[in-house]
């Protein structure tokens, strides 16, 4: 950050661009945050932290690096119900809302659904990722769900 991509989106004149850390699960966003943002040099490139919902509910982490960088910004860029379309289960909701109001509670100032809108088996995906969605557009039979 400090040797490289900063001072190289400076040089070519993108400075403004903003850059955002981690881009991964709660649980350990404080350590990985301090690590980059507690050394000025690298931490004067940074907009920002990011963070999905996988793996913990450690809400009180993202008021550990509010309090401890005040400057800097925190969003939420990841989150899905894995295991492809669940029409009719009210845990993909309350799964949804209990991370959207724990995060915002604790500072957040963003949230980005992973996916919005899927097809009927939770895709496209390249790999098989199947995964549920807000909306599930069924093509085979033209519905929206």
């Amino acid at each position: 950050m400090k040797n490289h991509l900063g001072p190289s989106l400076e040089k070519l004149g993108h400075g403004n661009v903003k850059i955002i850390i981690w881009d991964h699960n709660r649980d350990v966003i404080f350590d990985r945050a301090k690590a980059v943002l507690s050394d000025s040099a690298a931490a004067k490139y940074v907009w920002g932290t990011e963070v999905h919902y996988y793996v913990s509910e450690e809400f009180e982490n993202l008021s550990k690096v509010h309090d401890a960088f005040l400057d800097k910004h925190l969003i939420f860029t990841e989150g899905c119900i894995e295991g492809g379309p669940q029409a009719g289960e009210w845990h993909t909701g309350e799964r949804y809302g209990r991370n959207i109001i724990g995060d915002l509670n604790n500072h957040l100032e963003a949230w980005i659904d992973w996916n919005l809108v899927l097809n009927e088996e939770g895709g496209p995906n390249h790999v098989g990722n199947y995964c549920d969605a807000p909306v599930i557009v069924d093509t085979k039979k033209d519905e929206v769900h």
